[in-house]
């Protein structure tokens, strides 16, 4: 299991932008100064107040313009790829923040949520990627 721990500004907002990108609140692990958003049985992304934050570390907080990490997570198909950024958009974040990679074989958008954290959408059909040349 993977859990990604991310400061955030304002917990309900960032819960309810979580929420419209795919991700289902955990209410066990939840509370008013952190909120755990899952995304798969091994993938869980812990939003933390900043209060919350700094009792791990006190490390400065990035600005939301900095980037941290891009987080990258698959998705099943690429209009679902597209559908996140749409949603991310619509709700908070902003969609496209890198421009789009389209290889035929692997299709992925990037966003940033409202706080700056970046995501990057994919999609892959592995069976597509072209074989490497190995005569010569």
């Amino acid at each position: 299991m993977i859990f990604i721990n991310l400061p955030v500004n304002d917990l309900a907002a960032s819960m309810d932008f979580y929420r419209s990108i795919g991700f289902t609140n955990n209410p066990h692990f939840t509370d008013d100064t952190a909120a755990c958003m899952v995304w798969s049985e091994a993938i869980h992304v812990m939003l933390l107040t900043h209060a919350k934050w700094r009792s791990f570390t006190q490390r400065p907080i990035p600005s939301a313009d900095a980037s941290e990490v891009m987080l990258a997570i698959s998705l099943p198909a690429r209009d679902a790829v597209d559908a996140m950024n749409t949603a991310a958009a619509a709700n908070g974040g902003t969609a496209d923040i890198n421009r789009v990679q389209d290889l035929g074989f692997l299709y992925s958008r990037s966003l940033a949520d409202p706080d700056g954290h970046v995501w990057e959408a994919m999609w892959m059909d592995p069976a597509a990627i072209p074989p490497n040349d190995q005569a010569g």
